[in-house]
């Protein structure tokens, strides 16, 4: 659906220049005053404000007030040929997004609305997702809406109100304690204990004391009895993370307590009970180290009563943007900033980056732009330089152009003309760090067309 404009100015020949210069991109509505203006946006669903300060007798300032207090508020941006840093200031204390002067460069008031749409947008999604998951609090960091998302979700509602032990799998960095924490969460007894145990980060003595506990004197530096972390999580929920890693006596104990319910702490031969909810989650393919002979056949089987796969963020391209938004509004509240959008080129970096660390790098990534970004926008050069260098994953490879300011690519073993045309776009805005206006240079085509096959793309 083409996005609409308001476009509120006394002067005739700035709302028709500004018409004929935008109208390719928006679906475009003019007005002269205030009366006028405030007629459009009470019949239509106006996306976008663009409005001068002054219009003959009528004020900017009076148009942006009432046009903020409608129940759906168009993003707006102030014009003017009085700029000043008061009247800047001024316009957003009021709500304003943005504010330019006059004379007005077209290039630069067309990629600022755009910038001010996409800033609508992620509010807009993150109120949905926020309205969608109100409920249901044990989700509310899982966000996204790909197929992939969808589906842990799901198995997440279905499974946290038992009793059955969940095994996660997944790459470093998807997520798997988040939604460790959101089995807890709605597991009917979110008021206890949940209690996790960092499994590779210990040796294997440190690791049994530190599970089941240990009785004085049972080894060197035993001073006194400790109580293991299946009892600390009686009643409530353990999380082993990366349980891959654990050694094979490990293994037997932790076998014995998951089919028997009791433990026995180190140094002791004395059984204790204990009522524990177990999730497990590793990085590794249990599967695959049972078939090796690395793990334990029937403990794989008591771990994996519900297997959840969290698929990595290359597998889930449309979260990524959702992800961002969410980001940015948590470490711009954490950093007492101001939530500012991803410029164009940030979000198309962001899109075509693999992201081999996941959701963790996402948002790794994103508090370093909070951090280091003075100007309104996050730009490219506001993000870690990890991210400028990478190339996306393609499944076809590129070689270095043949020629300045041409991109070759070489033909994929089944020919798609859909596919060749994504991949060279990507390769392209790589190459371009992220810069529209020369990736078209090197495409040979112009920007216009290139924004027009992105969002074709993105649709």
């Amino acid at each position: 659906m083409t996005p609409t404009l308001l476009i509120a100015d006394d002067e005739k020949a700035t709302r028709d220049g500004l018409r004929a210069a935008l109208e390719e991109e928006f679906d475009v509505f003019t007005a002269s005053n205030v009366s006028e203006a405030m007629s459009v946006l009470n019949s239509e669903p106006v996306d976008l404000l663009l409005t001068d300060l002054r219009m003959g007798g009528d004020s900017g300032m009076d148009l942006l007030d009432q046009a903020l207090s409608l129940p759906n508020p168009p993003v707006s941006i102030m014009m003017t040929a009085y700029g000043s840093v008061d009247t800047a200031v001024e316009a957003m204390r009021r709500g304003a997004w943005h504010f330019v002067t006059k004379p007005l460069n077209l290039d630069e008031v067309e990629m600022l609305l755009k910038r001010a749409l996409r800033s609508r947008k992620l509010e807009t999604e993150n109120k949905q997702l926020r309205a969608q998951i109100a409920d249901e609090s044990g989700l509310d960091r899982l966000a996204g809406k790909s197929p992939a998302i969808r589906k842990v979700t799901e198995i997440v509602r279905q499974v946290a109100p038992t009793r059955a032990t969940v095994l996660i799998e997944g790459e470093s960095g998807t997520g798997k304690e988040v939604v460790a924490h959101a089995i807890h969460r709605l597991s009917g007894r979110p008021a206890e204990k949940l209690v996790i145990v960092h499994c590779a980060a210990l040796s294997p003595q440190i690791l049994e004391s530190e599970l089941f506990g240990h009785e004085k004197g049972s080894f060197t530096g035993a001073t006194q009895r400790r109580i293991g972390r299946f009892e600390q999580a009686d009643g409530g929920t353990l999380f082993l993370d990366e349980i891959g890693e654990i050694d094979a006596s490990i293994q037997v104990k932790l076998l014995r307590a998951l089919s028997e319910r009791t433990i026995e702490r180190v140094g002791s031969n004395t059984p204790v009970k204990v009522d524990v909810r177990l999730v497990a989650a590793t990085n590794k393919n249990l599967a695959a180290l049972v078939a090796s002979g690395d793990f334990r056949e029937d403990l794989f089987f008591r771990l994996n009563v519900v297997r959840i796969e969290m698929p990595p963020l290359r597998e889930r391209a449309e979260d990524i943007v959702l992800l961002a938004g969410a980001f940015l509004k948590e470490f711009a509240e954490e950093n007492g900033r101001p939530v500012k959008p991803l410029s164009d080129a940030a979000l198309d970096l962001l899109r075509a980056y693999p992201w081999p660390g996941n959701v963790r790098e996402l948002r790794t990534a994103i508090e370093h732009g909070v951090v280091m970004s003075n100007d309104p926008v996050i730009d490219l050069r506001h993000l870690p330089a990890s991210l400028l260098g990478g190339a996306p994953v393609l499944s076809t490879p590129l070689p270095v152009p043949a020629e300045p300011g041409k991109i070759t690519l070489a033909a994929p073993r089944e020919f798609n003309l859909h596919e060749l045309e994504t991949s060279a776009i990507r390769a392209a805005l790589a190459q371009a760090a992220g810069n529209r206006t020369r990736a078209a240079e090197l495409l040979g085509i112009s920007r216009r067309t290139l924004q027009r096959k992105l969002k074709e793309s993105d649709g």
